[in-house]
């Protein structure tokens, strides 16, 4: 069958995949735990219903972070393990992670000083730091963060966190686990899974009705928002009993993104009266992003979630609370939204709703591994758990190996001196974009800083062959240029121009209406469809 006969849906019948485990759902939980049993050894295949990151796990805030609102609610051990994680991410992909500075404004009416510098204290000492200073006060009469805030907001407190390109963090888990012999089908969704004595019967369906069997020993449950639907669904037994013992609450977050409030490098934490926090973060050079909201879902399609007006004007009345400039709907540039899939643990309130992970096995007949919650920060973590969960219940465990390893294209000591591989990793990245520019002078140097950015070392891949700018193709839209767009089809699962422009980058945000049209007709013209072949 040729990919026009593909792409007009008729169905096709190859032989059965065998595997050791199926792993549904290509959001960062699902990539984590595909890359973590591949590098382990184990045979894995993963199916997405959609893009990599198309939901939850693209719409997040954008931050590797300890979460220290937690710590009002005694959510201590999960801030403990995200407070540790937050260093191992760092070194693993310094081009995608990288350290970031937050200003609290003191707002005496919100918490009082003492409690304030008491959280700090804990969050500072948790867990480890190598990479990340601790925090401290601040007077905002003589800092630069203090200039775009109201005159009232005298003193602050600035502590550490850090910043991660989330959809990227995704794709290079799952460039790792294909690396290490997992094989990766988007735009397949598994419609069926009937468990066996010894293993899982399942059926993975493409959007054009193509199918294929797989047969796994183990299924791991990573479907996010549609965990539970899952269980409730596809993989109910023949007699019809649900395998679903736990529910989830669905907790829209939504953001804005406005035109760049302040010139410096900090991002700001905002106390809100409602004893919620929002964050004003430095985004794509030009923009500030704002976020989140906490809007609680009843039912329906975890697709359908959109930033209401009423988020949009919550967020912008708290960021005015702040800014000397006020903030006004009529700023918002972009917005996105993502539908958050938390554990019920019965909180009345969504914001309270403990942000941890529980990864619950089924353990009658072949296993079963369904993974409920979780945050960025502990993918890794939750995706080391799940691995071992796994290995035990096949009777087959294996050595875990994620801590400490770089992700693709995240090992950039490769490319530096001895000098630069002792620096620490955002210094590194700093050294790697000058050494790229080194070995491709002709490079422009703004395309260059983004495509170390988005790619690390894998930019050599894309670059190729490359001796000049006439090697790069054609100027699709600005700054996209056809060889990154063959690349993304080629290595990174990217279909359509959303995949390109909103996901694998957020080149979106800068490209009028027409010239994002002109990418979605290229993609169109050039990228094949979702497929089920061996070859995928």
């Amino acid at each position: 069958m040729n990919e026009s006969e593909h792409a007009q849906g008729a169905s096709f019948d190859l032989d059965a995949i065998e595997c050791d485990v199926l792993v549904v759902g290509g959001g960062i939980n699902g990539c984590g735990i595909a890359r973590d049993l591949a590098g382990r050894g184990y045979s894995v295949v993963l199916c997405e219903q959609d893009d990599l990151a198309a939901h939850t796990s693209s719409a997040s805030t954008k931050l590797i972070h300890g979460g220290l609102r937690y710590l009002e609610y005694r959510e201590f051990s999960l801030v403990r393990k995200a407070l540790a994680e937050r260093e191992v991410l760092l070194k693993s992909a310094p081009h995608i992670m990288w350290p970031l500075r937050f200003v609290m404004p003191h707002d005496p009416a919100m918490r009082p000083a003492w409690m304030i510098r008491l959280g700090l204290f804990l969050y500072d000492h948790l867990a480890r730091r190598e990479v990340l200073p601790g925090s401290h006060g601040v007077d905002l009469r003589q800092h630069p963060a203090g200039v775009p805030l109201k005159p009232q907001y005298r003193r602050g407190f600035v502590y550490s966190d850090g910043w991660v390109d989330d959809a990227r963090l995704v794709v290079l888990n799952a460039l790792d686990a294909r690396e290490r012999g997992a094989r990766i089908f988007t735009g397949a969704r598994c419609v069926q899974a009937r468990r066996g004595a010894d293993g899982w019967n399942c059926t993975l369906e493409t959007a054009g009705h193509a199918s294929r069997a797989v047969r796994a020993r183990a299924l791991v449950n990573a479907a996010g928002p549609w965990a539970e639907s899952f269980l409730r669904g596809a993989a109910r037994p023949a007699h019809g009993e649900s395998l679903a013992t736990r529910s989830l609450r669905l907790v829209q977050g939504s953001h804005i993104v406005v035109p760049r409030l302040f010139a410096h490098d900090h991002a700001y934490i905002f106390q809100n009266p409602d004893q919620r926090i929002i964050f004003a973060i430095p985004y794509q050079q030009d923009f500030t992003l704002i976020g989140t909201t906490d809007l609680e879902l009843d039912g329906g399609d975890p697709r359908a979630g959109r930033i209401t007006p009423g988020e949009i004007d919550y967020l912008c009345e708290q960021a005015s609370r702040y800014f000397a400039r006020p903030v006004t709907p009529a700023d918002v540039v972009w917005t996105y939204s993502g539908v958050r899939p938390l554990l019920d643990d019965a909180s009345g309130n969504a914001s309270a709703v403990t942000r941890d992970y529980f990864l619950e096995r089924h353990t009658d007949a072949a296993p079963l591994l369904s993974v409920w919650g979780g945050k960025i920060t502990t993918f890794r973590k939750l995706a080391e758990d799940a691995a071992d969960a796994i290995g035990q219940m096949l009777r087959d465990p294996r050595p875990a190996w994620t801590e400490g390893a770089a992700l693709a294209g995240g090992d950039l000591r490769t490319w530096l001196d001895e000098a630069g591989r002792r620096a620490l990793p955002a210094d590194q990245f700093e050294r790697f974009v000058v050494e790229l520019q080194r070995r491709h002078p002709w490079l422009d140097a703004t395309l260059a800083r983004r495509w170390a950015r988005a790619y690390g070392t894998r930019v050599a891949l894309l670059l190729g062959d490359a001796a000049g700018p006439q090697d790069l193709g054609a100027e699709v839209a600005p700054d996209v240029f056809e060889r990154e767009l063959r690349y993304l089809c080629d290595e990174e699962w990217a279909r359509t121009g959303e995949d390109v422009l909103w996901r694998r980058s957020k080149l979106g945000l800068r490209l009028s209406e027409a010239q994002r049209a002109q990418v979605a007709a290229w993609m169109q013209a050039h990228a094949s469809a979702p497929s089920l072949s061996d070859a995928a």
